[in-house]
């Protein structure tokens, strides 16, 4: 553990239930926004997009909608979102929806603000593979600041309104990269849990866990330091005690609020330390398969992470601490965070995922682990005990069912 580190969270975050109805009257950073949600309908439906517009009608902000974000977002999409922006004029972004909005909102607030300027000072739509870092992306700096950012998240799974990276895919090259900029942190976030309880028990497993495994993989990780242990810790435990009763009983908003303190402190804990390996793995599995959800993926491979994490004794006190976080206040040994994992799981119904269940075959994991270390050895340099190829494979294929 270093016991120095660097915490940067300029996020002006209005937490709690109704507080929707106080971002009119929060200080926005621009007059004329791109609001960005999914393709879905959930958020139309559900009467949240029409009470944000109301808001920033309310602000006398002006709104343009772009309503195309994949649940894993894509390269191309977020070109389009970026160029939307520039070519209407916005001057700052709102993601309305879970992380693969925020995450790709981050993409369009760079790409926005960058056009590539030809010899004849005609512009074109910037590629966000410019910025993108590992595979194929090039990698480059964010030269003009990305155009400011707030967050309306109507999930508790990637604490993405309040870190500065994102992940995103390209189909082509079957990669999902990350970017990462302090100018890409949100300027605002309304964490608001009343927009959470629509959310299916399904989806609430599939996020929640998600939220669960950022402060667990910082907690592990091996730049671990005193103040992300802090928020590991609570993170852990809110999550842990929440996510039953938010899938079982999703009108419950205690619950509800309880899980999206977890879901935010997960983004905090990206700040102080960075996700593992099981992260980067399953962002291999995303990448090939773009409909796996990114939690489910999660869920499928974390037991086998771990176990081996436990086998080479990477951390012992560390897991024995989380399974005590987790509800078992007499544990005594590593093993001990396994049960409770595996407890977890059954009690949110997700103990039986199956990755032949995504169209996910054995004679692709070989190529996953692949890809995953390639891609992604950013993540699997924080693993508390280096993880070869050969390993990366070994978890692949006791998780395959």
């Amino acid at each position: 553990m270093s016991d120095s580190y660097t915490f940067f969270a300029q996020t002006r975050v209005l937490f709690g239930a109704g507080k929707l109805a106080e971002l009119g009257d929060a200080p926005l950073p621009g007059r004329r926004a791109l609001v960005v949600t999914t393709g879905g309908k959930s958020v139309k439906a559900n009467g949240y997009l029409d009470r944000t517009l109301a808001e920033l009608d309310r602000a006398g902000v002006s709104h343009v909608l772009f309503d195309r974000i994949e649940p894993n977002p894509l390269r191309k999409t977020v070109n389009d979102g970026g160029w939307l922006a520039h070519t209407e004029g916005c001057d700052f972004v709102l993601a309305l929806g879970g992380g693969s909005v925020m995450d790709g909102c981050k993409g369009i607030c760079a790409v926005a603000a960058n056009p590539v300027v030809a010899a004849d000072d005609t512009e074109s739509a910037r590629d966000i593979w410019d910025y993108v870092m590992g595979g194929t992306a090039r990698g480059m700096h964010i030269q003009n600041d990305p155009l400011p950012l707030v967050c309306v998240t109507t999930t508790a799974g990637t604490g993405s309104e309040v870190d500065a990276g994102a992940v995103i895919s390209c189909e082509e090259n079957d990669e999902k990269l990350r970017l990462g900029d302090p100018r890409l942190m949100p300027v605002l976030a309304v964490v608001d849990p009343e927009l959470m309880l629509t959310v299916p028990a399904r989806l609430t497993a599939f996020q929640g866990f998600d939220a669960l495994f950022h402060s667990v993989e910082c907690f592990i990780a091996n730049n671990h330091n005193p103040m992300g242990d802090m928020i590991c810790c609570e993170g852990i435990r809110n999550a842990a005690a929440a996510l039953p009763t938010c899938v079982n009983e999703g009108s419950d908003i205690d619950a509800r609020t309880e899980l999206a303190f977890a879901n935010t402190l997960g983004g905090y804990a990206m700040v102080c330390s960075g996700c593992c390996g099981c992260h980067g793995t399953e962002h291999a599995m995303s990448a090939h398969h773009h409909d796996l959800p990114h939690g489910a993926g999660l869920i499928m491979i974390a037991r086998a992470y771990h176990q081996h994490m436990i086998d080479v004794h990477a951390c012992d006190e560390r897991y024995i601490e989380m399974a005590r976080l987790m509800g078992n206040a007499s544990a005594s040994e590593p093993a001990d965070f396994i049960a409770e994992l595996e407890r977890l799981m059954a009690a949110c119904h997700v103990d039986d995922l199956k990755m032949s269940d995504w169209g996910i075959t054995e004679d692709e994991l070989d190529a996953m682990a692949t890809n995953g270390l390639s891609t992604n050895a950013a993540l699997y340099a924080h693993d508390p005990s280096p993880l070869s190829h050969d390993d990366v494979l070994a978890i692949l294929c006791a998780s395959y069912r």
